[in-house]
């Protein structure tokens, strides 16, 4: 009696098995997110209906800037090689939007032919038309750094309203259209250009909700000396706090992102330690790929769910006969009331809905007659698919991180820092003397002996009370100090010897130099006498 409601219950509450997370969320988008957008017409105000492409290709780092702020160069820099469709020069020389892909074969693939291609990403392009896919293409070819990641090169932005018109499409929209899909969007300033024209005002403004994915690069940063370079630096910082209206400070990288000689050498070691820092930044990119595409997925199920609300609310005010078209102006001006009623009555956060501006102007053309009531069971299943599906999603996440390298970036600019000597930091800090046949610490030793015999050794060694008499000194934290302690007891006899101390002393002027301590004491720092015959 009443099996079918206990079947129907037993059905809801088998959760979904997902092979892979990629697997998992095209069913869940196409299964309890998609219907929720296709009721409410969530595409017309927002975004196109996400494709299975969408789900499965590899991480793309967006390059945004003004002309002649080395966008094209920087690609060439990163993959160390030339590229179908490439042009660099001073004056807006890339004037298409260039999608740099792992190819068999070098050639291009113009942006008409991309849109219709179901393996790529790009087919819900089409949407901007001729104006746009003319100035679309796909530079492929084989190169190690595109077997991991893609990257979307635009065209430099210009100042002033004529150039905005005459590009004949939204450029905003498009790179809005953009930053929903990629997983990083690297903003390129120039050291000598600092001003953000109106047409780049507008794009970072269609870049909001995405913070989370941006970088800037303060690039040709060794054209200048160093005073200057905290002023630029300054200046961008403040400039960049008036357009992205929040708390946080955006990370920039300083540098020079080319492989030409660097014209002042001054700041040399801040531009290599800031080169590594936004290499291993793009090097982590298809480790998080997968909990990037989770996190914009519960993004759009959280804006879709609030357009619903609005949709519906919208609804329910209009009249069935008269008075249509005066009502929905009305609506339209009040919109801001409405998106508090919907704020308090679902107790929803004012950062979960759309600009209202944007949204008024896009109501202006719609027919409120069509909108749909508020249907509870589409809400619900995207409630369900948010509380339930996504916790068990996060699982298999966190599994298919720990099966990928931590820097799974690999070849062109990314090979170059990593081994040898001119990786970053090699013989620097606890690195010196790595090549040395003699022991670093031996220059030294002398001036370390002449304190190590007034500290009362007996046998040869000192205490560890003795021994912190000494270290004190350095106004280390106890914490630092331990840490040295235990690399320099390398017989871990609870005591110092003469060439032990000397290492601790060596340790601690690392320290001292601004240089972190290694986890392990590295094989050249091990004294002579506690070494291993080979």
């Amino acid at each position: 009696m009443f099996s079918w409601v206990s079947k129907d219950a037993r059905r809801k509450k088998e959760p979904e098995l997902f092979q892979t997370v990629a697997e998992g969320l095209r069913q869940l988008y196409a299964q309890k997110l998609l219907p929720l957008e296709e009721h409410y017409r969530f595409h017309d105000f927002h975004s196109p209906a996400l494709e299975d492409a969408d789900f499965d290709n590899k991480p793309m780092v967006l390059l945004v800037g003004q002309y002649s702020t080395g966008k094209t160069t920087f690609i060439r820099h990163l993959i160390e090689q030339d590229f179908p469709g490439m042009r660099i020069g001073p004056e807006p020389t890339t004037d298409s939007f260039i999608a740099v892909m792992h190819g068999p074969t070098e050639g291009v693939v113009p942006g008409n032919a991309l849109v219709v291609d179901p393996r790529r990403p790009f087919r819900k392009l089409n949407a901007f038309g001729n104006a746009f896919l003319n100035r679309f293409m796909c530079a492929q070819l084989p190169n190690p750094v595109l077997d991991s990641i893609s990257i979307i090169d635009t065209p430099g932005i210009l100042s002033g309203e004529k150039q905005r018109i005459s590009r004949g499409y939204d450029f905003a929209a498009v790179l809005e259209w953009f930053a929903e899909r990629v997983d990083r969007i690297i903003l390129l300033f120039d050291a000598h250009k600092l001003d953000i024209s109106d047409e780049f005002s507008e794009v970072i403004k269609a870049l909001k909700n995405h913070e989370d994915k941006i970088r800037v690069v303060l690039n040709k940063a060794d054209q200048i000396e160093t005073q200057q370079l905290m002023r630029v630096y300054g200046a961008l910082m403040w400039s960049l706090g008036k357009i992205i209206n929040t708390p946080e400070v955006v990370r920039v990288y300083i540098g020079s992102f080319w492989s030409h000689p660097l014209l002042i050498p001054d700041n040399r070691k801040l531009f290599e330690a800031e080169e590594q820092d936004l290499f291993k930044d793009i090097q982590s990119l298809p480790r998080n790929a997968a909990l990037r595409k989770l996190n914009d997925l519960i993004k759009r199920a959280r804006l879709a769910k609030v357009h619903a609300y609005i949709i519906s609310s919208l609804k329910k005010e209009m009249p069935n006969v008269f008075g249509k078209e005066s009502k929905k102006k009305e609506l339209v001006s009040n919109l801001g009331e409405i998106y508090q009623k919907i704020e308090r009555e679902h107790q929803i956060s004012p950062g979960d809905f759309p600009s209202l501006r944007k949204m008024q102007e896009l109501l202006q053309s719609q027919d409120f007659s069509k909108f749909q009531a508020l249907k509870p069971k589409l809400l619900d299943t995207v409630d369900d698919m948010l509380a339930n599906d996504i916790a068990r999603l996060m699982v298999l996440v966190r599994q298919e991180e720990s099966l990928l390298p931590a820097q799974a970036v690999k070849g062109g600019a990314f090979d170059g820092t990593m081994n040898g000597p001119f990786g970053h930091g090699y013989g620097e800090g606890a690195g010196e003397g790595i090549d040395d046949v003699e022991w670093v610490v031996g220059k030294d030793k002398p001036t370390y002996d002449e304190i190590f015999y007034t500290l009362s050794p007996v046998n040869g060694k000192i205490t560890g009370a003795n021994a912190k008499k000494e270290m004190v000194k350095s106004k280390l934290p106890n914490t630092v100090l331990g840490k040295i302690w235990k690399l320099a007891d390398v017989d871990r006899d609870g005591l110092l010897d003469d060439e032990e101390f000397a290492l601790a002393n060596h340790l601690i002027k690392v320290k001292l130099e601004g240089h972190e301590l290694p986890a392990d004491l590295p094989p050249h720092l091990i004294p002579p006498s506690k070494r291993r015959p080979q």
